[in-house]
């Protein structure tokens, strides 16, 4: 997979995003961390090829990306933890600080596969590390009729479930066996600038995010909880 050209641009309107004034003071300006998601396995994958097409673009904008591959990913209670797909799932999604979820729309859904890549993310591992809390997050679909957005909408609602900055925009390409009929690129055209525009509003919000998390995430309940705690353990000392 040749991630390293894109369609022919504009001269000067893409390229690299400065984490300047938007990141914290504190942050020392590495490349972020996108994992990119897509939900299916057919040979023929048109949510894998805006995955790849959106990490092309990611990379141009000075990030570095991962894309997990799901075949193999067992089913949910039907798998421990350990199991290699669901160990190199979580790695990848720790490894993050933002991600991109591009599934399928069928029967007016999200796929099974998109959706059981999600379901084996927790919301947290043990030593406090989550998986997916206060990271950001950017939502993209395929159709093969007419335009729809039923599988962005649901993906923004596990989105907010999974407590992830879910960006304002979205992409969302009808009719895509027609948009990438000439093989794997989706050309020059409306449907590839707004997956531009999503791919630049994804950086600069995971800029913004990404050293201000641990602060964005705190809650007064889990710090009630943790008060609570260390109550119980000086009590059961005493």
């Amino acid at each position: 997979m040749d991630l390293s050209d894109l369609p022919e641009i504009v001269p000067g309107a893409l390229y690299p995003i400065a984490p300047e004034g938007l990141a914290d003071a504190s942050d020392d300006g590495h490349a972020p961390r996108i994992l990119l998601l897509y939900g299916s396995l057919r040979e023929v994958s048109y949510s894998r090829k805006a995955v790849e097409e959106s990490a092309r673009i990611l990379q141009a904008l000075g990030c570095e990306t991962r894309i997990f591959d799901p075949s193999g990913l067992p089913l949910t209670d039907d798998a421990d933890a350990d199991h290699p797909k669901v160990a190199e799932l979580r790695e990848l999604a720790v490894w993050s600080e933002g991600m991109v979820w591009s599934s399928p729309e069928r029967h007016g859904a999200m796929t099974g596969i998109m959706k059981l890549q999600i379901d084996w993310l927790p919301l947290s591992l043990k030593g406090g590390i989550r998986t997916t809390q206060g990271k950001t997050l950017a939502v993209m679909q395929v159709s093969g009729g007419s335009q729809s957005f039923n599988a962005v909408n649901q993906m923004r609602i596990l989105g907010r479930w999974m407590r992830m900055v879910t960006i304002p925009n979205q992409s969302s390409i009808p009719k895509a066996w027609l948009e990438f009929a000439e093989g794997d690129r989706l050309p020059d055209g409306p449907f590839y600038r707004r997956i531009v525009d999503v791919m630049e509003e994804l950086v600069k919000f995971t800029y913004m995010v990404r050293g201000r998390k641990d602060y964005l995430v705190d809650r007064y309940s889990e710090r009630v909880e943790n008060v609570d705690q260390v109550h119980e353990r000086v009590s059961v000392k005493a």
